[in-house]
C-alpha cells in the first residue's frame, strides 16, 4: 500500500512538469557572489528588463538545498536597497512554473514569488527567484546596489 502511494504521488507530480525547462538565463558557470556582512556582494546591474520580472527569468541563486533558500534570498535582498536608497521589505507569496531539474530529489523544482515594498512608497514588485538552477546574480532594474557600510576610524 505504501509502495502505490508512492508511485502515484510520484505520477501526479511530474505529470504537473513540463517536459522541458522554460528558464531563459540558466547558466551553470555562474558564480554566487562573495557574502559580506551578511549581503551578497552584488557587482553587477542587469540589463534586461524581465530579470527578476518575469517567471523565465528568474533570479537564480541555486544549486541550493530547499532548507537554505531563506537564508540565500536574505543575503540577495540584503544587498539591495530601493533606487533611490530606500529600505526594501519582501516576503514569499507563492511559488509557480514547475520545471524540470536534476538539481532536486524529487526531479523538478519551482520558482519562488517574492512581494517586494520600498520603505515611504505603496510600490508593490514581484521578484522570481529559482534556487535549483545557476545564473548570473545581478541587481534587476528598479533596485539599487546598497553601498557597503564604511567605518569610521
Amino acid at each position: 500500500m505504501k509502495y502505490l502511494f508512492s508511485i502515484i504521488t510520484a505520477l501526479l507530480l511530474t505529470s504537473c512538469v513540463s517536459t522541458q525547462s522554460t528558464l531563459k538565463n540558466v547558466d551553470n558557470t555562474a558564480i554566487r557572489p562573495a557574502i559580506k556582512d551578511l549581503a551578497y556582494a552584488i557587482t553587477e546591474y542587469a540589463t534586461d528588463n524581465k530579470y527578476g520580472y518575469d517567471q523565465d527569468y528568474p533570479i537564480n541563486i541555486g544549486f541550493i538545498h530547499e532548507k537554505q533558500e531563506d537564508i540565500n534570498i536574505q543575503y540577495y535582498f540584503n544587498g539591495l536597497e530601493g533606487p533611490n536608497g530606500e529600505k526594501i521589505s519582501y516576503k514569499k507569496v507563492d511559488t509557480c512554473c514547475p520545471f524540470p531539474t536534476k538539481n532536486s530529489l524529487m526531479g523538478a523544482g519551482t520558482v519562488g514569488i517574492y512581494e517586494v515594498t520600498f520603505e515611504g512608497s505603496n510600490k508593490k514588485v514581484m521578484l522570481y527567484f529559482n534556487i535549483f538552477e545557476k545564473g548570473k546574480i545581478l541587481c534587476p532594474k528598479g533596485f539599487a546596489i546598497k553601498k557597503p557600510v564604511s567605518s569610521n576610524n
